[in-house]
């Protein structure tokens, strides 16, 4: 039962994850309206730590110490928050929310090749690499390179370097943060504090630009800064630390389908038969790539028979 339960809660963090990162794409062509890229990575990075800080010292924590530890923060912080953020922002000034979702989701063919690479995808099932080829093949349905489906160019490519960083955060952050008796609030507040100083560095290149806000891009603003970055990333820390870096990343196979609903929904973005067929078959991908060997029982040891009052005790 507790087997049972365990993978029930792991299947529940993976969907309401897919749900909070799935919808940050339209939060940030929400923003986009009124801030530039460079403001909307900062007030997602400041909004998002906060948000984890108030968490972290209202539950008794306290932000990890020692300088070789905020070392592996900055350098996760920069691979996985600042940049790959920035690159959103930046392709989606030319790119539907719903084509970021989709292009976000290589993210586990990046993570899996890194791991085969640092050596933490070792043995890995034949069912998992179908899984994984099959999520890609469901985003190229999506996506259809073979057709007229909008601006791809430089956008395009931000959006995929960005899914590619991501998986670069996540192998750094299985290595060298999870697992040293650091709670993940903890880690994940001072990574978003540190995102926060490094996008910083990038204001003069569009951040200081004057702003003029309505009530709906600032709603979209909170919404992005505070569930879509800061839940949302702590809830990938803890999937890191209990699952690899590779299960986190297999999430991104289900953004495809909430980025891409959302888009068509709210912003009355294109939606298609091959687009629905394509979303199944991602979420087909992903229930390959999650399924686990399950263990052998240990065979029995030979030994002399039990004596009769064994048998009744």
């Amino acid at each position: 039962m507790n087997g049972v339960l365990g993978r029930t809660w792991a299947w529940a963090r993976v969907g309401v994850l897919a749900l909070l990162w799935g919808s940050t794409f339209l939060w940030i062509e929400l923003a986009l309206d009124v801030l530039t890229p460079v403001q909307v990575t900062l007030s997602r990075c400041v909004l998002g730590s906060a948000t984890l800080l108030v968490l972290c010292l209202g539950s008794g924590r306290r932000l990890p110490r020692g300088r070789a530890t905020w070392a592996h923060i900055v350098v996760a912080a920069l691979f996985c928050n600042a940049l790959p953020f920035a690159l959103f922002s930046v392709g989606q000034q030319t790119i539907d929310s719903g084509v970021a979702g989709v292009l976000n989701a290589t993210t586990p063919l990046w993570s899996l090749l890194i791991g085969v690479v640092i050596g933490s995808e070792r043995g890995l099932r034949p069912v998992r690499l179908v899984g994984l080829v099959l999520g890609f093949v469901g985003v190229v349905l999506i996506f259809a390179p073979w057709q007229a489906t909008g601006p791809v160019g430089w956008g395009a490519l931000a959006i995929v370097v960005a899914a590619a960083s991501y998986a670069i955060g996540f192998a750094y952050m299985g290595r060298n943060l999870v697992g040293k008796g650091i709670p993940t609030i903890s880690l994940s507040a001072a990574q978003l504090v540190a995102a926060t100083g490094l996008t910083a560095l990038t204001l003069p290149a569009g951040g200081l630009t004057p702003i003029e806000i309505g009530v709906k891009p600032l709603i979209a603003v909170v919404i992005l800064g505070v569930v879509a970055t800061g839940i949302t990333f702590h809830l990938t820390y803890r999937i890191i630390a209990a699952e690899g870096a590779t299960n986190a990343a297999t999430v991104g196979y289900l953004l495809p389908v909430v980025s891409v609903t959302l888009g068509a929904v709210v912003l009355d973005e294109g939606f298609s038969l091959r687009t629905a067929t394509g979303m199944a078959v991602v979420l087909a991908g992903v229930g390959l790539t999650r399924r686990h060997k399950r263990p052998q029982p240990a065979p029995a040891l030979p030994g002399p028979p039990r004596k009769e009052q064994d048998v009744r005790l």
